[in-house]
């Protein structure tokens, strides 16, 4: 079954979207939707350094994308402005690490599918990885969840309560930085964060609980990737842009039935 190479992308999809689903929810509930940006521009700048290393692509993205992710959040707890850091920090990666890959020679680099993803060309190695980090991230989100969802509601209730917010948001941050190593193959760096933002919202005027927002965010994502590899397939359009445009007409559906149920 996994030599169908349309098999392989949807398994991808579903895997990406396990954890995209909890953690895109909180992305939403905390605003961090710039964050998600800066890091997935980041991702770029770790493929360039991949491949002068000769490390795996997966991993040069992880560890920079992480770098990334706790430089963000060590600047931002100084009391630097959130979008300055951001707005500074995710351009100057994006066109570091394009400059970075002009200087890499004897590799040929398909560049936009870093750019915009291309899930059809997902190994059997790469389902490995990414199913292995949406684990990872699912159980982590599942072991923290109390305290994530406390410190994401009242910072100052769950300082009361005696967790340390700001430990919860380093969590998070890892965790990002494990996803956008993860999206990267399926939707590319420049659409990451819509792949965590969209399902999550669409699934906010469906959900009547938290719980029930992680799985319809999870049940969006699924289908978005489902409907954009049958998009790609049947219209001959990119898979990775078809995917976030699936993802964009659920949420106008999920906000017509909202305003239906509401009614």
């Amino acid at each position: 079954m996994l030599d169908d190479f349309l098999v392989r992308a949807a398994l991808a999809g579903i895997g990406v979207s396990l954890a995209t689903g909890p953690l895109g929810v909180f992305v939403v509930w905390r605003r961090m939707a710039y964050f998600g940006d800066a890091t997935g521009h980041a991702a770029i700048l770790g493929v360039a350094l991949a491949l002068a290393s000769g490390l795996p692509i997966g991993l040069g993205s992880l560890l920079v994308a992480g770098a990334m992710a706790l430089t963000v959040a060590a600047l931002t707890g100084r009391g630097w402005a959130a979008d300055t850091v951001l707005g500074v920090l995710a351009h100057s990666a994006l066109a570091a690490g394009l400059v970075a890959i002009s200087f890499v020679h004897g590799v040929r680099v398909d560049l936009q599918s870093f750019l915009f993803g291309d899930i059809l060309a997902v190994s059997r190695m790469d389902l490995l990885f990414i199913w292995g980090g949406a684990l990872l991230v699912v159980a982590l989100i599942a072991w923290r969840w109390n305290r994530l969802l406390l410190s994401s509601v009242n910072a100052d209730l769950a300082t009361a309560a005696g967790e340390r917010p700001a430990r919860e948001t380093l969590i998070l941050t890892v965790a990002l930085a494990v996803v956008v190593a993860l999206s990267l193959k399926i939707v590319g760096a420049l659409l990451i964060s819509a792949l965590l933002i969209i399902p999550a919202a669409a699934a906010r005027p469906l959900a009547r609980s938290p719980e029930t927002m992680v799985v319809w965010a999870t049940l969006m994502g699924a289908g978005a990737v489902l409907t954009g590899l049958w998009s790609s397939l049947t219209w001959d359009v990119p898979a990775g842009p078809a995917i976030v445009s699936a993802s964009a007409a659920l949420f106008l559906l999920a906000i017509m039935v909202g305003r239906l149920r509401r009614a």
